[in-house]
């Protein structure tokens, strides 16, 4: 069973979804009433992951640590609204090395600056001019000010990065991707 996903069921009249908590204590399925893009065509959704593996590598060899990137995922589910991509990639930045601290006030990271490096804050500033598409000015603003900390490879990477996470972020919201509870330690 794919961990990221519960076994969906399908019949002629509804999408069912068990998940573990389901069949553990025998409750009844959650309709489940939206396609899965990523399993109905897996041959693009295999695509955008060769993309984000791309990504990676290309963060590596900019010197974007994966703290870095785990952040600038974060704050553009934060902006879409992603509830599976958030808790996958919180999850993703704690194993990374950010803070507890640093996740709880990134979506004030402007007022807590002296939480972030000033990497972080170009990238997280990165993010948020990709995902939002301010106006030409305000783009233009926050562009030349990231421009100051991060190199032209770093700038490509971080673009790239928003832009992916964006798409993710679309899959799963189309696709109604469930969150499911987990033990905390």
């Amino acid at each position: 069973m794919n961990r990221e996903h519960p076994r969906v069921i399908s019949d002629r009249r509804a999408r069912f979804t068990f998940s573990a908590y389901d069949a553990a204590t025998m409750q009844s399925p959650v309709t489940h009433d939206r396609v899965w893009i990523d399993k109905q065509s897996p041959e693009v959704f295999h695509a955008l992951n060769s993309v984000a593996f791309a990504i990676r590598n290309a963060a590596t060899a900019a010197d974007l640590d994966r703290a870095v990137m785990e952040l600038v995922n974060v704050r553009v589910s934060q902006l879409t609204g992603c509830p599976f991509c958030l808790d996958l990639h919180s999850r993703a930045a704690r194993d990374a090395g950010v803070t507890q601290q640093q996740l709880d006030v990134l979506t004030a990271w402007r007022r807590s600056p002296y939480l972030f490096t000033e990497l972080q804050q170009a990238a997280l500033s990165v993010a948020e001019t990709v995902t939002s598409l301010p106006d030409e000015e305000s783009m233009q603003r926050e562009y030349a000010a990231a421009r100051q900390h991060i190199s032209d490879d770093q700038m490509s990477v971080l673009i790239w990065a928003a832009t992916t996470i964006g798409a993710f972020n679309r899959v799963s919201i189309m696709s109604k991707h469930p969150v499911r509870v987990r033990k905390e330690n």
